[in-house]
């Protein structure tokens, strides 16, 4: 199953009542010294039980995870080689097999007045990536113009799915023959076992894995003549310095951005360049309002509402 590498990873006591199918429909697991574990899903969350029953009021018992079964889940999660994420732990999470982030609290350890590494992990956030093929389809009418790829955008606050939704955008354009070329930095898109993509990017897609965005687009762009540029986050300097060299080139792009509309994307002095620039020609902003996946509205390169409240 997609979740077996989260589900081995979980403490013993927790998988002994804890069958991997009922991770399912889960969307996180919290594991917090000294409280209970917890699973969310879209209808609420809750603990489990030692009968492995789950209960949706998460304070109402549930089995205790202690200082012992976080170390034991980080050692699996890391294959008892943490030390190799030091630099995904930095940014607070690392991404496993699978393409699930596994977010981290504990002690920072600093140097030069920047985050090297955590210690004492006192509570983790896994959550699980899926594939939901399909979504890609309804939107894609929508992204083309004149039988031409936009450039587009997704956006959305962290869970509400635009990485699976550009993960099946681009299994939709590979399927039509369009060469698609994926950075996938942390490995959330299209994460590599062996070299093989664990989830459908369709026959024509290039693969990535662990480079830096901005260094990425131009290597594909010099080495894989690709069509179209998807990547996950965008957010950093060099990284629209990299989108702008890939529309010089003549490469569509599709890429996701964290934010909650189109007036808080105009906030960020990044985004505020692309956007001055009109470089996006599609906006498609995702919410969890009515679920993960709700479909807020789509603009166009001016900023211009295209259509407003609908469902993926």
């Amino acid at each position: 199953m997609q979740t077996e590498a989260v589900w081995r990873a979980l403490p013993r006591k927790i998988r002994e009542v804890l069958p991997e199918e009922t991770l399912a429909d889960v969307q996180e697991l919290r594991l917090r010294s000294g409280q209970p574990f917890l699973l969310k899903k879209a209808d609420g969350i809750f603990s489990l039980q030692k009968n492995g029953e789950l209960l949706s009021a998460p304070w109402k018992g549930g089995i205790p995870i202690s200082a012992a079964d976080l170390r034991e889940t980080v050692s699996l999660l890391s294959a008892y080689s943490l030390y190799a994420f030091e630099e995904e732990l930095r940014q607070g999470y690392i991404t496993v097999e699978g393409g699930h982030r596994v977010g981290f609290c504990g002690k920072a350890v600093l140097e030069n007045g920047e985050i090297r590494t955590l210690r004492q992990m006192n509570a983790l956030n896994i959550r699980i990536a899926r594939e939901q093929k399909g979504w890609g389809e309804l939107f894609l009418p929508q992204l083309m113009e004149k039988d031409s790829f936009c450039h587009t955008l997704i956006v959305s606050p962290p869970g509400c799915g635009k990485t699976t939704l550009l993960r099946d955008i681009v299994r939709c354009l590979s399927i039509r023959g369009k060469t698609v070329g994926i950075v996938d930095e942390r490995g959330e898109i299209a994460p590599l076992r062996d070299g093989i993509p664990q989830m459908d990017v369709g026959p024509c897609t290039d693969v990535l894995e662990g480079c830096p965005k901005a260094k990425g687009i131009i290597l594909l762009l010099r080495s894989m003549s690709p069509d179209i540029i998807a990547v996950d986050e965008l957010g950093r300097r060099e990284d629209i310095e990299a989108v702008e060299e890939a529309l010089h080139a003549g490469v569509k792009l599709i890429a996701t951005a964290h934010g909650n509309d189109f007036s808080d994307l105009k906030t960020r002095p990044q985004m505020q360049a692309l956007i001055r620039k009109k470089i996006f020609e599609r906006y498609l902003f995702l919410s969890n309002r009515n679920g993960t996946g709700t479909a807020e509205e789509m603009r166009d390169r001016e900023g211009k509402i295209l259509w407003k409240g609908e469902k993926i």
